[in-house]
């Protein structure tokens, strides 16, 4: 008899439960699937509500722009290097450059109190200091920043202006080429004048020597002891130092 009782039971347990089941999931969940599951099996779901999540895309990588390398290339100094902010450089031709950017104040062009026995109108290289003098009335000078010789490439001497030139060409000489080539460096034999020329807009040639006081495409080297014994100024203000000195100028480096 009890046998019966719980046979009947179980026979009714199946019967309502179908009923219960479909009362508990009346309001089915969605199914989440990802928008590139497109195939035909989401059609078989039987009805059932179907919502595509769209996941982020990750960003594109920044791809660093190839800047040109070798001597003459443009270089950039990130602030953090030293302190030294960036500095963009815009030549124009064959007018005075602009320069855009940030140079320490010391070395922009300013008229300073500077005692001297030289004439007025003679010029006076401070290579330990990285100024440039010219020499005017009064116990006063016109001083500007410079670059000069790196170590190894200093020197010291009076010499005269024997040449202005503007844009001028340049002619490497071959113990520099030698000694670039070495480096990896390998110079052009011959540049024409122009904003890629090292000498920048204007060159005064000293004596019979190889060394001038020329301009520079490279701006940031201001203060610095990099060229191979030539003084460098920025274009523009080579070329005011240019505009205010005559060939026959007396040039004392120290």
């Amino acid at each position: 008899m009890k046998k019966c009782f719980l046979l009947l039971a179980g026979i009714a347990g199946l019967i309502a439960s179908p009923v219960l089941a479909d009362d508990r999931y009346q309001s089915r969940p969605p199914v989440i699937v990802s928008p590139d599951l497109t195939a035909p099996w989401i059609n078989q779901l039987g009805g059932a509500r179907v919502q595509p999540v769209v996941y982020p895309r990750a960003p594109a990588p920044v791809v660093a722009q190839q800047q040109p390398r070798g001597l003459f290339a443009p270089r950039v100094v990130h602030p953090l290097f030293g302190g030294a902010p960036v500095q963009q450089v815009a030549m124009g031709r064959p007018g005075i450059p602009a320069i855009q950017g940030h140079l320490d104040p010391q070395f922009l062009p300013q008229v300073v109190d500077y005692q001297t026995k030289e004439r007025p109108g003679t010029i006076v290289i401070d290579t330990n200091n990285r100024f440039l003098y010219l020499v005017m009335e009064g116990g006063k000078a016109r001083r500007y920043g410079v670059g000069v010789g790196k170590p190894g490439f200093e020197w010291a001497g009076a010499h005269t202006i024997t040449r202005k030139q503007e844009w001028p060409d340049w002619t490497p000489p071959s113990e520099m080429l030698s000694r670039e080539a070495a480096k990896g460096h390998y110079l052009p034999a011959h540049m024409e004048g122009g904003e890629a020329n090292p000498l920048g807009a204007r060159a005064m040639y000293l004596g019979s020597t190889l060394y001038r006081i020329h301009g520079t495409n490279a701006p940031w080297t201001i203060g610095n002891a990099v060229s191979s014994g030539c003084i460098r100024l920025r274009n523009e203000d080579v070329t005011d130092l240019y505009d205010r000195v005559k060939v026959g100028t007396r040039v004392i480096v120290m």
